[in-house]
Order: structure tokens, then sequence, then C-alpha cells
């Protein structure tokens, strides 16, 4: 059987505000930069250690104005989608290189635009059916972190 898979799961904090770009077919893509931290013991010297990985997302569309109208840096998301590497020429005539997380799914897991006056919560508007939050996101006790 050759069957792969590309699937990523992260629960993290907005390092931004999402950043909207339109374009002329009337699509829209949405970016912003999202922070996992693990924190360790080091056995050596008994220090706590946190470290942190930053992930490029990627949304689109729909889902995108969603973000971008309740989120703001330090949010907290749980995302579900998959990798994507890219490459272009820069202006100076270089390779340059990313890798994104193409969100797939989402949960707003807590917002600060969310309580500011309108009490809405964000998954009451309308949404994008491939955007749907999963059923099965943990509840806030049973973060890893």
């Amino acid at each position: 059987m050759n069957s792969t898979l590309n699937k990523v799961m992260l629960i993290g904090h907005l390092g931004d505000d999402v950043k909207l770009h339109y374009f002329k077919s009337d699509s829209c893509i949405g970016r912003f930069p999202l922070a996992t931290n693990e924190t360790y013991i080091n056995k050596e010297t008994g220090e706590k250690i946190t470290s942190t990985e930053w992930h490029n997302i990627v949304v689109r569309n729909k889902a995108a104005e969603l973000c971008e109208k309740y989120l703001s840096k330090g949010d907290k998301i749980y995302i579900e989608g998959r990798i994507k590497s890219r490459q272009w020429q820069s202006e100076d005539g270089s390779t340059k290189y990313t890798t994104e997380i193409q969100a797939i799914d989402f949960t707003f897991l807590n917002t600060k635009k969310e309580t500011d006056g309108n009490k809405q919560n964000s998954l009451t508007e309308p949404k994008n059916t491939n955007f749907d939050p999963p059923k099965n996101a943990l509840p806030e006790n049973d973060l890893p972190f």
C-alpha cells in the first residue's frame, strides 16, 4: 500500500494580526504567524526551559475573512491543516523558500475581539463548510501546555 498523509494539528497563539490580500477574482488569502511552546525541565540544571516554534499560517476566502474579523495578536486558536513548501525568485535573483501551514479546519479558543462589546461568538457567523470547527477539539484543561 502506497498511501501518504500530510496533516498538521496545532494549538497556539497568534504572533501578529491576520493580514488579508484580495485578488481580482474576489478571492482572498489571510496570513498570520502562530507560536507553539514546549516547556521542559533541564535534567542537569533543574531549570525550566521554554522553546517557541513559529508557524506561517495561511487561510483562504471566507475563512480568512472570519479570522481577520475575530482574531488579534495573542489570541489562541486550534488549527488543522497541511504543510506546503514553496519557492520563488526575489528581486535580487536569489531563490527564496518558505514552509506554510494551509489551514483546513480551525477553532477559535479565545479571542479578544469576541469580548469587545458585541459578545458575539465567531462560530455563529456563516461558515464555509470546509472550515467548520472539528468535533474533537481538545478542552482547555487537556492542552499540552
